[in-house]
């Protein structure tokens, strides 16, 4: 695994922008944690990416879609029980822990991972090319 310090800055920003601009598109606002938290679940799942073995596609999505959980449980918990932002609540979605992470976001993310790791694999090439 040859993964550069930049690929991970690139993998970052884009998590920060597009897990803000899917929280602005749902919920109509985002808060700055969220787009932290983007930016470090984008990295985790192109690091996973980087590391999985070929054609593993749907193992990949359920490692990231339980990987992005975890990530949303830290978060909310120190965003939401320890600071007391109230980001958010899932207390009234079904199967939740402490209202801070839910069974059918987790089933979002997995299907969320199908185009997040196409677009891993295709960067991962591109930066690939320019090593070379």
């Amino acid at each position: 695994m040859h993964v550069k310090s930049y690929e991970l800055c690139w993998f970052f920003l884009l998590g920060c922008f597009v897990y803000s601009m899917l929280e602005i598109l749902f919920r109509g606002f985002t808060h700055w944690t969220m787009a932290l938290t983007g930016g470090i679940a984008a990295v985790a799942l192109y690091l996973l990416h980087a590391a999985a073995p070929p054609r593993t596609l749907l193992l990949q999505c359920l490692c990231g879609a339980l990987l992005i959980t975890a990530i949303e449980f830290t978060v909310g918990v120190f965003d939401n029980m320890v600071m007391g932002w109230n980001v958010w609540d899932y207390s009234n979605m079904p199967l939740n822990l402490y209202g801070q992470i839910c069974l059918p976001f987790t089933g979002l993310w997995f299907f969320l991972c199908i185009p997040a790791f196409g677009i891993c694999h295709i960067v991962s090439k591109r930066f690939q090319r320019q090593r070379e």
